[in-house]
């Protein structure tokens, strides 16, 4: 198998609001709300129109654009096995994508992002992990692991307890190891973690120019560009309308945002473009022509609703 995506197994739910909605939940724009008490996350829920849910996580998302291309995908992820569980497992089945987990009914139901889609097409994610959020390393198939060329995962998953044991088999296990460090958030929460992990332990890191600042508090965007030349790895940011920068080693590339687009959703823009990525880098394209791929699948999904395309 070509890739083999780790994630949080997640139904996305998405919703159109306006900004007062945003204001009025305490919700900050453009980032992920964790929501830890379901019946609060149900009552948010119970106020909106649902426009389209999805089988989605961030790596899911990935591993379908992926799929799409033409490549031999697998993920896992953990459900139960409830009405949401059995439509996320037929979901990637449709997409050709090879599903390692074997669904029981779980105490927690199947996890759910609520996507709200404000008039600027940014999008704002409350997320309810349920069972997603309880992998641990028997839910993670070290043969499936180990017969996959790279293994991909999401920041989105890590933490302490049992998803960091999952995600230690993972990468102790796999050939090579691609990460998304997945949202501010997340690199906020895990900061000394996700910069072992970026240091040591990942072949592949990709970011935006948000997260990577934070994660090695640099004052600009050259502190970024010198940390990942001295590491001697691959480092792929994301800039908005700046475009894309790939470092590895002392060689830079860069790739600028496509032109004149009509944007809907920036939903999955990140997921698409470490498909497109990941895609080129499997069928061993240049690093210039995987960001080009990857510039090409994000500015493709930014113009519909939702993160697939």
């Amino acid at each position: 198998m070509k890739i083999l995506g780790i994630g949080n197994a997640i139904v996305d739910v998405i919703c159109k609001v306006d900004d007062n909605f945003i204001v009025q939940n305490n919700l900050t724009k453009s980032t992920m709300k964790l929501y830890f008490h379901e019946n609060e996350f149900r009552n948010l829920l119970a106020n909106l129109k649902i426009e389209k849910t999805v089988s989605g996580g961030s790596v899911a998302n990935s591993i379908v654009g992926i799929s799409q291309l033409g490549n031999k995908t697998g993920f896992i992820g953990k459900i139960s096995d409830d009405e949401f569980g059995r439509n996320y497992e037929e979901g990637l089945k449709k997409e050709n994508v090879e599903y390692f987990y074997s669904k029981k009914k779980e105490e927690l139901p199947t996890g759910t992002c609520l996507i709200l889609v404000t008039p600027d097409s940014e999008r704002t994610m409350c997320t309810f992990l349920g069972t997603a959020g309880k992998i641990n390393e028997e839910d993670v198939s070290k043969d499936a692991i180990q017969k996959s060329e790279i293994i991909f995962l999401e920041g989105y998953l890590w933490d302490e307890g049992e998803p960091k044991k999952a995600f230690d088999k993972a990468i102790n296990n796999a050939n090579k190891v691609a990460m998304s460090l997945s949202d501010l958030f997340c690199v906020d929460r895990h900061k000394p973690h996700f910069l072992n992990l970026v240091k040591e332990k990942l072949d592949i890191t990709f970011a935006n120019e948000q997260e990577i600042s934070s994660l090695i508090e640099a004052k600009n965007f050259d502190d970024v560009v010198n940390f990942s030349k001295q590491l001697n790895k691959l480092i792929i940011v994301t800039r908005g309308e700046k475009g894309a920068i790939a470092i590895n080693g002392n060689e830079v590339f860069e790739s600028d945002v496509k032109k004149n687009l009509k944007i809907v959703d920036l939903t999955g823009a990140g997921d698409l473009f470490a498909a497109g990525f990941l895609h080129g880098y499997i069928n061993k394209l240049s690093t210039k022509d995987c960001l080009e791929k990857g510039t090409e699948m994000s500015s493709r999904v930014i113009q519909q609703i939702g993160a697939r395309l």
